[in-house]
């Protein structure tokens, strides 16, 4: 009996390898591909795409009640689930001190999760669901692999720039260091010893919360979140475009409608055929989200240089900051895009929740499609409850994308109920009570944060004094408006005269999903032209903030409409202006995407030649920029446990200073002086600070040095080359008589007495 099972466990491993040997073979190649770009990065990277498979997989339960109505019910979509939910509770217990932030705490808390989603499988299989598309292996198998794939290609081309230094590297890695150090949430401000961070840390707490769940450091991790959050800003549009065009393609290529076409189009279409229109159209969207540019580059970079004999000055940043700086005007705006992001090495607030927020898109097509597909037994069905519960993770993870997304969400919720019900009372009924329900639930999960956070950054809304001149305003905006005009066009023309209600039951869920996101992107793009956030950058850069967060979820969106409609107008059969415009946006579409080629060439160098490849650790800049100090801030990471105070001289923000207190997640008295402007609008207070600062390093009075000492309760104080250049008259032998001189080689590091502190 024994051996039978045996045989019986053989010939099952044989006849599975037999059919799915090749994508055995495939995944070695791919696990050894890592290895040999990565070389001992590959250990990091490996870790986290598996902690997150397994993280993934193990949420199909709740995924697959979310995604319904996809193919794949959400394989892709179910490891942001997972990210979001488990560490949103880790954050929340944490926050109220009931635990401590550990690597243990979140391993705890993960395996609770875990087993909360077996029980439900568990219930879903006596009720006879199945928690995974056990039909659906091969799409699955292949969303893994693009996935693995972007993931890689990402690490790898950030392996030849690593340095976390430049723009605001220093703030987002010294924010992750910080949270490192620290049992308690919020972190200590590096910046502003005094208090916590007074800023919205969500993005960076979940690429600390995975760094401790995955073994990792956070020299590596830095790189390895945003570079998967690159591949996921590729593959969740794929997932949700490639499931928005079948479902529009279903009916109109099935047998039967196949049937009914053959005398107008005297073709037929097979069904392996027109299967494969939603994979065309899936990549197509996720090029146009995450690799492409916009047209600036196209004729900047491109047209102009053709026609010009002069040597082409084009540099990638250009194409996110022209209105306002070609020509310089008093009106500098930024206008920015997932692509440039992921080259330049960001990990902003902006660029963490962009995996979040095309998450919620995926479940709000998930709820309108469910609509029909199954009676609606209550008026605030799950998709919506999770809706509500991102908007609140998104109130400290970036603020900016609460606002919009709620407007988004509001806007599919009221079209998709009005279609549904076809009368109006009732779905605008159903409609402010979904509006209410979320924005209460929202603030609700938003609550530990919000009543710790003093949001004195915005000054309130103004109407705007500077306009986008109108021919460079065309030039960021005419193609993607050109073609979502053209594709409410043609919607008009499918339905033809009828009125709204009559005309949104005509059209298909997937039509009306995408057009509700266009008009929305719509929206984004007008909006800076006419109100913007009122705060500190008034005088040169009014619209600046304003302009940037808008227009960069208006990209994501128009970038999810474009992969949809072009496709659908490539595949026309009545209107040959239609495929004339869908060949015209394509091309366009590719060229714009040759940006993240240039971008990487002249940023990253060249990454075809592996002897450049410098690995992922982002602290790697310190001996070549900070030769007296990379010694020193080196010791404090390996030997100061805690959070104790590190003084070292502040300076201006996007400055060589903070370079300590960025670095080892310490804070200081005063760090990047606009940031914490920005942060805290108490300006006096600052600058009395960095007085006092000044004092403790060229005093030549003891006494008054080691009463400031105790007011900001530091320490240790930091002698470096910055301290030096600011300092032309620092009394470092007086410092050094403050306490005991635990580190000298360059920089030296004092640690301060006890009675100096307490």
């Amino acid at each position: 009996m024994e051996q039978q099972v045996k045989r019986t466990k053989k010939n099952f491993f044989a006849e599975v390898f037999r059919k799915e040997w090749g994508k055995v073979i495939v995944s070695i190649l791919l696990v050894c591909l890592s290895i040999w770009l990565l070389r001992e990065d590959s250990r990091a990277f490996l870790s986290w795409w598996l902690v997150i498979l397994v993280m993934g997989s193990a949420f199909m339960p709740v995924t697959g009640m979310l995604f319904s109505g996809f193919r794949d019910q959400g394989w892709l979509f179910s490891k942001v689930i997972a990210i979001a939910i488990c560490g949103y509770g880790i954050w929340l217990f944490v926050t109220l001190g009931i635990l401590e932030f550990t690597s243990t705490t979140c391993i705890v808390i993960i395996l609770l999760c875990i087993g909360g989603n077996f029980g439900l499988a568990f219930w879903q299989r006596k009720k006879g669901c199945h928690a995974f598309p056990v039909n659906e292996g091969n799409l699955i198998f292949w969303e893994e692999v693009l996935l693995f794939v972007l993931f890689l290609l990402w690490t790898y081309v950030a392996g030849f720039r690593p340095q976390a230094f430049g723009e605001e590297k220093f703030m987002d890695f010294g924010f992750m260091a910080a949270m490192m150090r620290s049992t308690k949430l919020p972190a200590t401000d590096i910046w502003y010893s005094l208090s916590p961070i007074n800023y919205y840390y969500g993005g960076q707490y979940y690429a600390v919360f995975l760094t401790k769940i995955t073994g990792t450091q956070i020299a590596e991790t830095y790189h390895l979140m945003r570079t998967f959050i690159a591949g996921m800003a590729f593959v969740l549009p794929f997932s949700l475009v490639r499931q928005l065009t079948a479902d529009s393609y279903e009916k109109r290529f099935s047998p039967v409608s196949s049937q009914k076409r053959r005398i107008k189009t005297k073709r037929v279409w097979t069904e392996g055929r027109w299967k494969r229109i939603p994979i065309w159209s899936g990549l197509l969207a996720g090029m146009a989200v995450s690799i492409a540019g916009n047209m600036h580059y196209v004729i900047y970079a491109m047209v102009l240089p053709f026609f010009q004999e002069t040597e082409n000055s084009y540099y990638f940043p250009d194409s996110t900051r022209y209105i306002g700086h070609n020509p310089l005007t008093n009106d500098q705006t930024i206008h920015e895009f997932p692509s440039y992001s992921f080259v330049l090495g960001d990990l902003h607030a902006h660029v963490v929740n962009v995996f979040f927020v095309l998450t919620v898109l995926g479940i709000l097509y998930a709820w309108m499609k469910g609509q029909k597909e199954r009676e609606r037994k209550v008026l605030f069905q799950l998709p919506l409850l999770a809706c509500g519960v991102f908007l609140g993770i998104f109130q400290w993870s970036n603020a900016w994308d609460f606002a919009i997304y709620y407007v988004i969400i509001c806007g599919v919720c009221f079209f998709g109920n009005l279609a549904r019900t076809q009368n109006w009372k009732k779905g605008i009924l159903e409609s402010a009570v979904q509006w209410v329900a979320l924005l209460v639930l929202s603030m609700i999960i938003a609550l530990p944060f919000t009543m710790k956070f003093d949001s004195g950054m915005a000054q309130g809304i103004c109407f705007a004094q500077n306009h986008s001149a109108f021919y460079q305003f065309c030039i960021l905006w005419a193609f993607p408006i050109f073609i979502v005009v053209s594709y409410l066009v043609k919607l008009c023309l499918e339905n033809g005269k009828c009125v709204p209600l009559k005309w949104l039951s005509k059209t298909s869920q997937p039509d009306i999903f995408v057009a509700v996101l266009c008009l929305c992107a719509l929206g984004l793009i007008v909006m800076p032209e006419i109100v913007y956030l009122k705060d500190i950058y008034e005088e040169t850069a009014a619209r600046s903030n304003t302009m940037f967060k808008l227009t960069y979820q208006a990209f994501i969106l128009f970038g999810i409409g474009m992969g949809y409609i072009l496709i659908r107008f490539l595949f026309d059969k009545v209107h040959l202006w239609i495929r004339g415009i869908a060949i015209f946006g394509i091309v366009c579409l590719l060229l714009t995407s040759c940006y993240t080629v240039t971008a990487i060439k002249q940023w990253s160098g060249t990454i075809w030649n592996r002897e450049n490849y410098l690995g992922l650790d982002a602290t790697a800049f310190l001996e070549t920029y900070y030769p007296e100090d990379a010694k020193a801030i080196r010791w404090l990471q390996d030997n100061i446990k805690g959070t104790p105070v590190v003084l070292e001289a502040p300076g201006d923000s996007y400055s060589y200073y903070g370079r300590v207190s960025a670095m080892t997640g310490l804070p200081t008295v005063q760090g990047w002086y606009v940031h914490e402007w920005l942060w805290r609008g108490d300006t006096e207070l600052l600058n009395e600070q960095g007085a006092e600062i000044e004092t403790i390093y060229t005093s030549v009075d003891e006494a008054q040095i080691c009463e400031l000492l105790k007011k900001y309760e530091v320490s240790y104080i930091f002698v470096g080359q910055m301290e030096r250049e600011k300092y032309p008259t620092l009394n470092e032998e007086l410092l050094r008589e403050l306490g005991e001189v635990v580190f000298e080689d360059g920089a030296i590091i004092v640690q301060v007495a006890d009675q100096n502190v307490k």
